[in-house]
């Protein structure tokens, strides 16, 4: 409702206005020739890098609150980045659905989303498949970031931006110039330190400290007026300490039976080191496992030895948690050369681009120490393309071209279980065995043996779980070739007929291997522990390997018509693809195997998995007006669209730790985009966006159960997501921002912002589970500043989040909570409360 008003109010004063002031052009380069903005026929937002760098916007994470149906988080162990309710699960096998484009190459890994924007001419976010004219096809939508180039006159700027709430400093500096008539260079850095904005109780300290580094160094050569050059030498580094997350709620225990010790409490309340005052009386345990969790004789106490910041379970911006760090170092190297003959333009790109990622993740998400998991990442990409653009103009217009990239992706990753054997209780509780009094399979349990559990008829279970690692090795190579061409006929002055296509033939070659592992990671012999772990973990020892070989023709079909110089018009039909590939987070074999031969037969479990998973399809129509009112002094933009997507790539959470990637969902991702611009007056510019998404499942019956949920799949385990929306889709997204500029006298330059960004009620779990929906919000941003009339210095103050809302941006399951306690846990990754910062700004 206020979102109407506003705008009636604007429509009047518009009316009765008499525009002396147009709109500033946009352009943009979405089909790789500069082009206006209301010329493109694509649905697409474009942000320029100053206006980003003014609001604060240092990563994608931040674009999203200005660009209706995208949405970036981060997660335990993944990114995830979604357009139009479309996006990549938690696996790191997977490509990413939403492309990420950096100066025309592709970045393709989701832990790349998560590098800090740095001295930007303007970033593009195009919506909807992206399937001819990009490096690598995005089935989802692309984001198109382009760096700013040297400046032939000279000249440099840095700004510094401090936050005292959470202590946030941040230093940009570029400097650009000549060094020859015909050879120039760009330097540009940034550097960020933050303390963060979650207080740990556990450790006593605020989180996530941020610590992150930056340096470009770019060169341009215009060798002659027909060939010119650019070298872009790039690194990063940044460090994360703690994580922005923390357990937002958690629901008493649902526990019946032996296990009813738990009955009535939550998840902090069981890992609290005195929580069962009554905990002894009548369960029937062996004396030898009540001495060793620390059951006193009158059943007072039960002694996990967890800190007693577990019994913090609201969402309130503090959290409980152990060690958790991570490290990422970026390289890139890009070269651009263009020769221009009688108005055709040949472009080649050379990239190469590489990272590392090491991270240590107390997944546990509590105070508890459980247990913790270490991942590990490294990546290296080679890429090439060679373009040929065709002059505009011409009753025929093409552009065409080859690519080809060569990548290397390894990946590790490792459960970490402590020495302490109070630690491992909670894990043997898994499925009751524990209190439940059975064997994990031990055939021979020793009665006189030399410790408590296997006194108690457990054998030595817990002594394989005491330091236990499971070591995951995980090696994917691709090599691609690819062909395109898109070709406009511009059949009268006033309609143009868009036809395109490309062929990609690309080879995999995969591998998995996962062991069980002492602390020293040499390997466990065969017996117990392969018990142990395939009841609690649904983990068994494999080695895997595999190759594959797809081709693939992405069409697509365009026709775009004038009605008159200020209104366009546009239909677009495509199709695209994203390859298959192999699974890296799966825990077992995907053949029907005995994860434990060795136990007795009653304990024995037969797993399936999952290795190697097929292409997905999205078959897309949008349908789209781009006009032009007022005299140039307004634009209103709309684009109708419905994609189909079949043998979408679904990640499956197993039940206990780990995921299966499988073909297994059908969707629909249907709805409307509006965006526009209004010059009010000289002085006073009005902007803003609306989107309406629908998207639904059509056919997925292998979805994640939510905790406590009962399967109603076939095959038992899944629950069937069919006919219900996705994770992070909301019905509306909305933003509506102000901008005033005005001189104060003839030194002073005023300027303001002010942006409305609104968020329907959305699901941030991947299971949907509602208990933990976000309602919908209006943020408010702002930044004030005042600065030289020609730009030599200028003082901002910048306000995020002024209505302090607090956003939950991804949700998941606590691990081992239910499970193990049947007690329903939540843990959430949240955006940051209200802030307000002081910038100041030199140019030369």
């Amino acid at each position: 409702m206020q979102y109407k008003k506003i705008t009636a109010a604007v429509a009047l004063l518009a009316a009765g206005t008499a525009h002396t002031a147009v709109l500033e052009e946009v352009v943009v380069t979405a089909q790789l020739r500069e082009q206006s903005l209301q010329d493109v026929p694509v649905s697409v937002s474009a942000i320029a890098g100053e206006t980003m760098q003014e609001a604060g916007i240092g990563r994608i994470e931040d674009l999203q609150a200005y660009v209706p149906n995208l949405h970036m988080s981060e997660s335990q162990i993944t990114t995830d980045i979604f357009i139009r309710g479309i996006g990549s699960g938690a696996n790191q096998g997977f490509e990413q659905s939403v492309g990420m484009y950096v100066d025309g190459v592709y970045y393709g890994k989701g832990q790349l989303a998560r590098a800090p924007f740095l001295d930007l001419a303007r970033v593009e976010v195009l919506r909807g498949p992206q399937n001819i004219l990009m490096g690598k096809n995005s089935i989802a939508g692309a984001v198109s970031i382009v760096t700013a180039d040297p400046d032939e006159e000279g000249g440099g700027r840095i700004s510094t931006t401090y936050e005292p709430r959470f202590n946030t400093r941040t230093v940009e500096f570029s400097h650009s110039g000549p060094i020859s008539d015909a050879f120039g260079y760009r330097l540009a850095g940034r550097l960020l330190q933050s303390d963060g904005f979650m207080e740990n109780l556990t450790l006593d300290r605020d989180e996530p400290e941020r610590d992150e580094k930056t340096l470009r160094l770019k060169f341009k050569w215009d060798v002659n007026d027909d060939l010119s050059a650019k070298l872009k030498l790039e690194y990063s580094r940044f460090e994360v300490t703690g994580r922005h997350a923390e357990i937002i709620r958690a629901d008493p225990s649902e526990a019946s039976g032996d296990a009813g010790l738990f009955a009535g409490r939550n998840w902090g309340e069981i890992l609290d080191r005195t929580v069962f005052p009554d905990a002894g009386a009548g369960l029937n345990l062996p004396p030898a496992i009540v001495a060793l969790v620390g059951i006193q004789p009158d059943g007072s106490v039960l002694n996990i030895d967890a800190d007693s910041s577990v019994l913090n379970n609201t969402q309130d911006y503090k959290r409980h948690a152990n060690e958790e760090h991570s490290e990422t170092d970026l390289y890139n190297v890009t070269f651009n050369l263009d020769y221009y003959v009688d108005g055709h333009t040949f472009s080649a790109i050379t990239g190469y681009m590489a990272y590392e990622f090491d991270d240590l993740c107390d997944c546990d998400a509590t105070g508890a120490e459980i247990f913790q998991a270490g991942f590990f990442e490294d990546y290296e990409q080679f890429s090439q393309e060679v373009r040929w653009i065709s002059p505009v103009g011409e009753t025929f217009e093409f552009i065409g071209g080859l690519y080809f990239q060569k990548s290397e992706f390894y990946f590790f990753d490792t459960l970490i279980v402590p020495d302490d054997p109070s630690a491992i209780l909670v894990q043997l509780l898994n499925a009751g065995d524990l209190l439940a009094g059975g064997a994990t399979g031990d055939a021979d349990p020793n009665p006189a043996g030399s410790n408590a559990f296997e006194v108690a008829g457990i054998g030595d279970a817990g002594n394989n779980m005491i330091g236990y690692r499971s070591p995951r090795d995980f090696i994917t190579d691709s090599t691609l070739w690819s062909g395109f061409l898109q070709g406009t006929w511009n059949l009268r002055d006033d309609l143009r007929l868009t036809l395109g296509g490309r062929y990609t033939d690309e080879k995999k070659e995969g591998a998995r291997k996962v062991e069980l592992a002492f602390p020293d990671f040499s390997i466990r012999p065969r017996g117990e522990i392969d018990t142990v772990v395939a009841i609690n973990f649904a983990v068994e020892r494999h080695d895997l390997e595999g190759d594959r070989h797809e081709r693939q023709f992405s069409p697509l079909l365009n026709l775009q018509y004038d009605w008159n110089p200020d209104l366009m018009s546009y239909f677009t039909a495509s199709r695209g693809f994203k390859s298959g590939g192999f699974d890296a987070r799966s825990n077992s074999s995907p053949e029907a195997n005995i994860a434990n031969p060795h136990a007795t037969p009653d304990r024995q479990r037969v797993l399936i998995g999952s290795f190697e998973y097929e292409e997905e399809q999205a078959t897309s129509y949008e349908l789209g007006i781009k006009s032009t009112l007022l005299d140039g002094a307004a634009e209103l933009n709309a684009a109708l669209f419905r994609t189909e997507y079949d043998d979408l790539q679904v990640s499956i959470y197993d039940g206990t730790l780990g995921f299966n990637v499988a073909n297994a969902a059908s969707a629909i991702s249907q709805g409307v985009e509006l965006d526009g611009r209004l010059q009010i007056t000289e002085h006073l510019m009005l902007r803003g966006g609306l989107s309406l998404l629908d998207f639904e499942f059509q056919d997925f019956e292998d979805g994640t159960c939510s905790q406590g949920q009962a399967p109603n799949s076939a095959d038992g385990f899944h629950c069937d997501f069919s006919g219900m929306t996705n994770q992070y889709v909301s019905d509306w997204n909305a933003n509506l921002g102000f901008h005033y500029e005005r001189d104060l006298g003839s030194s002073l330059m005023f300027r303001s912002n002010i942006d409305l960004i609104g968020v329907g009620d959305y699901n941030p779990t991947s299971n949907l589970d509602q208990r933990v929906e976000q309602d919908g919000y209006v943020k408010v941003n702002a930044r004030l500043s005042l600065g030289a009339i020609a730009g030599d210095w200028e003082l901002a103050l910048l306000g995020k989040n002024l209505t302090d809302e607090a956003v939950v941006a991804s949700a998941f399951d606590t691990p081992v909570a239910y499970t193990a306690a049947q007690a329903p846990t939540w843990h959430a990754f949240l955006e940051p409360p209200r802030t307000v910062a002081l910038q100041a700004s030199l140019r030369w």
